[in-house]
């Protein structure tokens, strides 16, 4: 079913689904190696060119496209983008957030859908990056929209603490114990994150580390739930 849609020159959201999950055999969210080069040989078979797997959508389906042309940039911008649209904080995406994130983005591209259509991308987005299936997005499923090289999420998911952990580090370096860390405390926080995790982390990228961060931040303070996405695996 999936290589029968590559044939048509324009497909729809639900088609594109059928052919990511086709193509993404591991169900990570990404199209790499074997994946990518299996996608490729049948777009030069069906098509008679290559092509990434977003160019295939109608341009005003390719809602995924529009989110990486416009929104992001840099890792920084997919953080600003992030904290804008968890209106309230909890450190998910919800549903009617999605929707609002979905029509504004589409909106800046001068497309306008109808709320049938809108409530079909927000649905296509869940099928596709809600991992764990729980109807809202976190922070590192949104993140797999991030091109591999720009996503420094992937790097911090082997230093992640448990709560217990991640509550006493926060302590530790919240060193005037006034709630938040600023960016002077997070510097020392992340200079021994890389010290400790020299496998996973490059000291060298700490500047681009911090700034990515602090756009969690409420001007400049950054909370404790807002570190927590980053740092913190669980309650245990």
């Amino acid at each position: 079913m999936a290589e029968s849609h590559l044939q048509s020159s324009l497909i729809t959201a639900s088609q594109f689904f059928e052919i990511w999950l086709h193509f993404d055999a591991d169900g990570s969210g990404y199209l790499e190696g074997k994946e990518l080069q299996n996608l490729i040989l049948e777009l030069q078979q069906a098509r008679k060119k290559a092509g990434l797997l977003a160019h295939v959508l109608p341009t005003e389906e390719n809602f995924l496209l529009l989110f990486r042309c416009q929104q992001l940039k840099s890792c920084e911008e997919f953080m600003k983008t992030w904290r804008k649209y968890d209106t309230d904080h909890s450190g998910f995406i919800e549903t009617e957030e999605l929707k609002n994130f979905l029509k504004d983005l589409l909106e800046k591209a001068n497309k306008t859908v109808d709320d049938t259509k809108l409530a079909e991308y927000t649905d296509l987005m869940l099928k596709l990056f809600d991992s764990n299936n729980d109807g809202k997005l976190e922070l590192t499923e949104m993140a797999r929209l991030l091109p591999v090289q720009e996503n420094f999420l992937l790097k911090f998911q082997g230093v992640k603490m448990c709560g217990k952990e991640f509550n006493k580090a926060f302590e530790l370096y919240d060193q005037d114990g006034n709630g938040y860390i600023d960016e002077n405390e997070l510097d020392a926080l992340l200079k021994d994150l890389c010290e400790k995790n020299k496998q996973d982390l490059d000291i060298n990228n700490i500047p681009t580390y911090k700034k990515s961060i602090m756009a969690l931040s409420d001007g400049g303070k950054l909370y404790r739930t807002d570190l927590a996405l980053i740092l913190c695996a669980g309650d245990n």
